[in-house]
């Protein structure tokens, strides 16, 4: 299984390597690389930065995957809980890939709300996380990691099934939000996303406070 994910993450890798050769040409010497809330370009670079930004954020994020589970300290290791860390490493690289299309469209044609399909982007990789949320065992990066969670199995099991609905809710209203677009979008966006993990962490607080004053606290 570990070995499919892993070769299906190289492949997209690849693939953003190449779709940006194959536009590079085509790229302007200087590429716009920031928008403003209102979707509009308030920041340029050179192209180099495309490949940096591109399909080079998305080597280093596979590079990150691999290396974390040997980091990981052995009561919280993430081999605890591999099929799931596995799928959500493909949904980073999906979204890197994704964020490198707009990138390079952008770059190309200038034609493209970019900040709007970067927020829905995001928004359908909460949706998507949300629902993986609940079998995210304890662990140092991945998860609602508050001195509350990494504290108690007990905690992190019950804020992991909060932040499962949290997330899918604030996926679904903060795609709503980006297809609204402009400044009242993006903020509302914001909020929302804000919103969706703060909700959990406060949760986590607050449960761990009430067990502790129970004597019902695990480890």
């Amino acid at each position: 299984m570990k070995a499919r994910y892993f070769t299906a993450c190289a492949i997209l890798v690849a693939a953003g390597f190449a779709a940006t050769i194959l536009a590079w040409p085509q790229l302007p010497e200087r590429i716009p690389l920031h928008w403003n809330v209102h979707g509009e370009v308030d920041g340029w670079g050179p192209r180099g930065l495309m490949t940096v930004l591109g399909p080079g954020a998305m080597l280093a994020e596979l590079a990150i995957f691999a290396l974390l589970p040997v980091l990981s300290p052995k009561r919280f290791a993430l081999e605890s809980f591999t099929p799931t860390y596995l799928r959500i490493m493909l949904a980073a690289i999906l979204l890197a890939g994704y964020i490198t299309a707009v990138l390079l469209f952008a770059g190309l044609t200038g034609h493209v709300d970019v900040s709007a399909a970067l927020l829905g982007g995001v928004s359908v990789l909460l949706v998507f996380i949300g629902n993986l949320m609940g079998k995210v065992r304890r662990n140092f990066f991945i998860g609602i990691r508050t001195p509350w969670t990494l504290a108690s199995e007990r905690v992190w099991y019950a804020t992991h099934r909060l932040a499962g609905k949290t997330i899918v809710a604030t996926g679904i209203a903060s795609f709503a939000a980006a297809l609204w677009g402009g400044l009242a979008g993006t903020l509302a966006w914001i909020a929302l996303v804000l919103a969706g993990v703060l909700v959990p962490v406060a949760y986590s607080f607050v449960h761990y406070k009430a067990l502790e004053r129970d004597g019902a606290l695990g480890v």
